[in-house]
């Protein structure tokens, strides 16, 4: 088994990083996720560290940006191996923009990038 975090509870997860104001993904990211996604993608992404801090600056517009395009890859990557992505840019931005109305959008958002992510891995496990 290659990937072993198949099960990460997305909504859990963005509820948590909302209520830590993105410091939460700050320490996960890179921590347990940011590999992977590198991996899966087949190409290096720029540090979630360092969109955090450049969306400092922007009322975390740049890091939103940053997400929602890991988003539209991570669904590409689906839609190539055969899984119906969860996730999109469109999905990540008006769920973190309009969302935010309910209070619950970025956990929803987030929920449907670890779905897809969770997704892509098992299926990459059980092809090896």
């Amino acid at each position: 088994m290659k990937y072993k975090h198949t099960h990460r509870p997305g909504f859990l997860l963005g509820a948590v990083d909302f209520c830590t104001a993105g410091l939460f993904f700050l320490l996960y990211m890179p921590l347990s996720v940011q590999k992977e996604i590198d991996e899966i993608l087949g190409k290096k992404t720029q540090p979630y560290w360092l969109a955090y801090l450049l969306g400092t600056f922007n009322f975390f517009v740049y890091t939103l940006v940053w997400m929602a395009k890991v988003c539209e890859d991570t669904k590409k990557k689906a839609i190539e191996l055969g899984i119906k992505p969860h996730t999109s840019f469109k999905h990540m931005m008006l769920w973190n923009i309009l969302g935010m109305l309910v209070i619950v959008g970025p956990a929803v958002a987030t929920e449907g990038y670890f779905r897809t992510l969770n997704e892509i891995e098992e299926k990459l496990n059980s092809t090896e």
